[in-house]
């Protein structure tokens, strides 16, 4: 099991697949697509519930399938804990007696003994003889995160786990299963479509599309440094543009953004005349002026006009027009306030250099 989990998988119908990922003991991959990408159909693989055409899936020293060698284990001998989105946990036992069916190898009395020792890990003390239906969503998934480590699995599969129980909830299930990874030795595989969810439990997220490992990197890295538009669109990424090289200058790279010239971090796989896509993350565009008036600054000032403004708790995401284009910004409710913002202001925005991503023209 020190190696992890390994995944190769290729098929061109009916769904098409074209899959590679790793996972580590003790690591949270995160699968990341929108509807149709792959997510589930990938799980279900690795689980065995779906065969694929071509590829092989080896946990630790164990071989689970491979096509090429005729060999695919079937679910039951594969050693893997799953959580489903709709918790799947049987309406007729009690929250104990569902922990205790994922032990069947041990006599009653431990079976019953140790599913209780799991209620109280994930906090459900006092509530082991409730129904399903006597549990609220978050008790519910609770008992099926007890239940799916109670099988002392290889690797721990998480098919959208968190969506079916409200926000509050879904805090609170976050923090119990970060308090959980610090004693999990296996691979944590966690389908999501939510990118904030993914940022916040995966040490890596692995971004898919119709079947196709897009790019595999930290979030932080697939944040700053996505290898493509699409990854950087389905990263959530709003303020994406063409443009073409200018000039490579000393410790920058100058571009062109509809006839504005853009200073940014010196990328070198593009020669002058390139044209190009950049994106810059929402955090990139500020208000503030620049503190920093060099000439070595990557700062670059442009004119703006707000078009919209939409208030998200504590602050506000503001769409604002540059020439024809639009970018993207998040504004602290106070700084908004400070700069008494309003639909249809004009007003200069400072676009950070070093937070501007260049990709291959689409």
């Amino acid at each position: 099991m020190s190696d992890g989990l390994h995944v190769h998988l290729h098929q061109e119908t009916p769904i098409p697949l074209a899959a590679k990922l790793h996972c580590a003991a003790g690591e949270v991959l995160a699968l990341v697509g929108p509807s149709g990408s792959g997510k589930s159909t990938l799980l279900r693989t690795i689980a065995g519930l779906y065969e694929a055409r071509e590829g092989r899936i080896v946990c630790g020293k164990h071989l689970w399938f491979d096509s090429s060698a005729q060999v695919n284990v079937a679910t039951a001998k594969r050693r893997i804990g799953m959580v489903f989105q709709q918790f799947a946990l049987f309406p007729h036992l009690s929250a104990l007696e569902n922990i205790a069916e994922a032990m069947l190898q041990y006599p009653k009395a431990e079976r019953l003994a140790r599913a209780q020792t799991w209620l109280e890990r994930v906090h459900l003390k006092g509530l082991a003889h409730r129904l399903p239906r006597q549990l609220s969503g978050g008790q519910q998934q609770r008992v099926a995160v007890a239940r799916a480590l109670a099988r002392e699995p290889e690797v721990l599969l998480l098919d959208e786990p968190f969506s079916a129980v409200d926000r509050s909830t879904r805090e609170s299930l976050y923090q119990e299963l970060r308090e959980l990874r610090t004693e999990l030795k296996m691979p944590v595989l966690l389908v999501t479509h939510d990118i904030d969810e993914a940022t916040l439990l995966a040490d890596r997220m692995s971004i898919l599309d119709e079947g196709r490992t897009l790019q595999t990197d930290t979030p932080d890295k697939l944040l700053q440094a996505p290898n493509s538009h699409k990854v950087a669109r389905l990263m959530g990424m709003r303020n994406i543009y063409t443009g073409k090289i200018l000039a490579q200058e000393g410790s920058h790279t100058l571009i062109d953004w509809v006839g504005t010239p853009l200073k940014v971090g010196r990328q070198n796989n593009f020669t002058s005349g390139s044209a190009i896509t950049w994106a810059m993350p929402t955090s990139g565009v500020l208000l503030m002026p620049s503190r920093n008036r060099s000439s070595d600054t990557l700062d670059n000032t442009i004119d703006v006009q707000v078009q919209l403004m939409l208030a998200l708790g504590e602050q506000y995401r503001i769409s604002v027009q540059h020439k024809d284009q639009t970018l993207t910004m998040n504004v602290p409710r106070h700084i908004a306030q400070r700069y008494q913002l309003e639909v249809g202001q004009h007003l200069q925005v400072r676009l950070r250099g070093e937070t501007i991503h260049l990709m291959p023209s689409n």
